[in-house]
């Protein structure tokens, strides 16, 4: 019988998509559905456990946590890519990491619920539907104007493409961006500073690295049209938060739209909840029923194939 912790199930989703009873001669599940308080408690929780299936970008499996979980052999995340894993000390104690498939889609979907949500502001319009009040808001059309995306792999690709179909201009930047993809796709390559500049929009699509933290700071948003509306649905730490709080606060920008933060869960008091020129979504981008059940069953699946000595989807 082997222990498995299922860790950071928010939504209890676990219980719901996989039939415990039926692998209960093998496993014995034991799920989290609250984030542990800190390193400390969540190795004295988890010390017990041969196996975690855990979620991309929630709790940090780190070199100290995995050294302080003795019986630890196996650890399952979500997606193939989790930069929360301390995949060397896991290489080192002899622990098999394996990932499972993702769908991208769900991420581009939610960056255009924060777009339209910031145009027509929506929080506001609804927030008074349920107060009596009617239509206090003017917003702003999308077609004519310029979206600007830092990043265009699969996730920018597909918001270009939303874009497009609103009539909008689009252009890009990144450090390794594909001029011939742009070009199938009619998005204008950019630097930097002039995308920056001119757009109306700036979204952010990058795979978080030490050349991208603190991409976006108080310099970046000084060259901004007051008329931007920022938008991040990648990482939190892409864009310096403290000076974010100060733009905004001075009205630097129109506003902004998160569903990712250097903290998460956002703390309650955080300064970004308080500010009414802010969209806040609670990492909801991957959170989808169809993304759930993919996480889950694969999990369980590269588990068993770990146990017959041919792991699936290994990361390395």
């Amino acid at each position: 019988m082997i222990k498995v912790a299922v860790i950071d199930d928010y939504q209890n989703a676990f219980q719901q998509i996989v039939d415990v009873e039926k692998h209960k001669d093998k496993f014995d599940f034991q799920v989290f559905n609250e984030p542990f308080v800190d390193e400390k408690e969540a190795a004295v929780e988890l010390e017990d456990f041969e196996a975690l299936f855990i979620m991309r970008e929630r709790t940090p499996i780190t070199k100290t946590l995995i050294e302080n979980l003795p019986k630890l052999k196996y650890i399952m995340t979500s997606g193939m890519r989790n930069k929360a894993i301390d995949l060397e000390t896991a290489k080192n104690k002899n622990i098999i990491v394996c990932g499972t498939e993702i769908n991208s889609n769900p991420a581009a979907e939610v960056t255009w619920a924060l777009i339209l949500g910031l145009h027509r502001n929506m929080k506001q319009e609804i927030d008074n539907m349920f107060q009596g009040y009617w239509q206090t808001t003017i917003g702003f059309e999308l077609k004519g104007k310029m979206l600007g995306l830092i990043g265009l792999g699969k996730i920018g690709t597909q918001v270009a493409k939303v874009a497009k179909a609103f009539g909008m201009e689009v252009c890009a930047w990144s450090e390794n961006l594909n001029l011939s993809h742009a070009n199938e796709l009619g998005v204008l390559p950019m630097s930097k500073e002039d995308l920056i500049k001119n757009s109306d929009i700036i979204s952010i699509h990058l795979v978080l690295g030490e050349r991208y933290k603190n991409l976006i700071t108080k310099k970046e948003i000084e060259m901004m049209k007051k008329t931007t509306f920022l938008i991040n649905t990648s990482r939190g730490p892409i864009i310096n938060e403290n000076d974010l709080v100060e733009a905004l606060k001075n009205e630097k920008i129109a506003g902004v739209g998160l569903d990712v933060y250097n903290k998460e869960p956002l703390p309650q008091d955080h300064k970004l909840r308080f500010l009414p020129n802010a969209l806040l979504l609670p990492h909801i981008g991957y959170v989808t029923a169809e993304n759930y059940s993919k996480f889950y069953l694969q999990m369980i699946e590269n588990l068993e194939s770990c146990l017959k000595n041919k792991p699936l989807r290994l990361i390395t």
